[in-house]
């Protein structure tokens, strides 16, 4: 019978007065839960869904984690197609009346094309600036939920967007180092368009030729790359840290050139102690690759 109750009250997001007594924001990607936590501090209970580590193209919830999701006081989502694996969970519980903030409509679009498809480009985080305005909009959201203290959001949203544009800033003054005739980009998928627009980066190409880590390349995508990157003079290859890069391995062996493949935290954060366990961690480790890996 306790641990029925139990079940029940994990469901009902009533497990006690530390969780029962906040309100409950239900967020889907990492890097948007730890910029959530962020900006509520302890004022509300933050549920992240996606796992460190886990793709966000194709994490899925559990039945449990979905009925958080229809019972939550807010749901943050990234948008834009990113979160394939549990649209139908925000659609299910947008119906059910959940009030439903997306980042993606706070968001500058940027596009990525090839010659047989195109699409907008979901990772918006790797742009600072983009992530000033969805801090800026989640917060507007956020000031609509009962129960969290105005004066406190308000001042907490300030603090963390200064702290977005001196990491913007930071970021500006190390790609500086990067001569501008090896700012090229070539990663495992079209992750690196809003970077590329905001430091006046190249995207030679992505070894799977599509913004989201479902689609797969043909043989001829990657000869296609392949040349590319020869063409281009690249000489190393960004790959997702939690993704196999044996594609990007064998696009490098098809340039026919000595190119390094390095990891990158593109898509999650980690668990503590990773190397990427905020958005303002990840940002800072990627970028001291990047610079390492093109000057």
């Amino acid at each position: 019978m306790a641990g029925l109750l139990l079940a029940a009250l994990l469901l009902t997001g009533c497990g006690g007065a530390a969780a029962g007594d906040r309100p409950l924001v239900v967020v889907t990607t990492n890097i948007l839960g730890d910029v959530v936590g962020e900006l509520v501090g302890d004022q509300a209970e933050v549920v992240t869904l996606m796992q460190p580590g886990a793709d966000p193209h194709s994490f899925e919830v559990s039945a449990q984690e979905a009925a958080r999701m229809r019972a939550a006081d807010l749901l943050v989502a990234n948008g834009l197609g990113l979160e394939e694996g549990v649209l139908t969970h925000v659609d299910a519980a947008r119906e059910d009346g959940v009030p439903v903030v997306e980042a993606g409509e706070f968001v500058e679009p940027v596009e990525w094309t090839t010659e047989d498809a195109s699409g907008v480009d979901p990772h918006f985080w790797t742009d600072p600036q983009q992530v000033r305005a969805v801090v800026d909009g989640v917060g507007g959201a956020l000031a609509d939920v009962d129960g969290l203290d105005a004066d406190q959001l308000a001042a907490d949203v300030a603090r963390y967007r200064a702290e977005v544009a001196e990491l913007d800033a930071e970021l500006a003054a190390e790609f500086a180092q990067i001569p501008a005739e090896r700012r090229a980009l070539v990663t495992n998928h079209h992750v690196f368009g809003h970077l590329a627009a905001r430091y006046g980066f190249t995207v030679v190409g992505a070894v799977i030729p599509s913004g989201t880590t479902l689609a797969s390349p043909s043989a001829s995508d990657l000869d296609e790359l392949a040349t590319a990157v020869r063409e281009a003079g690249v000489r190393t290859v960004f790959a997702d840290s939690s993704q196999p890069d044996r594609l990007a391995q064998v696009m490098a062996e098809q340039a026919g050139l000595d190119v390094a493949v390095v990891p990158l935290f593109t898509e999650s954060l980690t668990a503590d102690g990773g190397g990427a366990d905020t958005y303002l961690e990840m940002m800072r480790a990627n970028t001291a690759d990047i610079v390492d890996g093109l000057r």
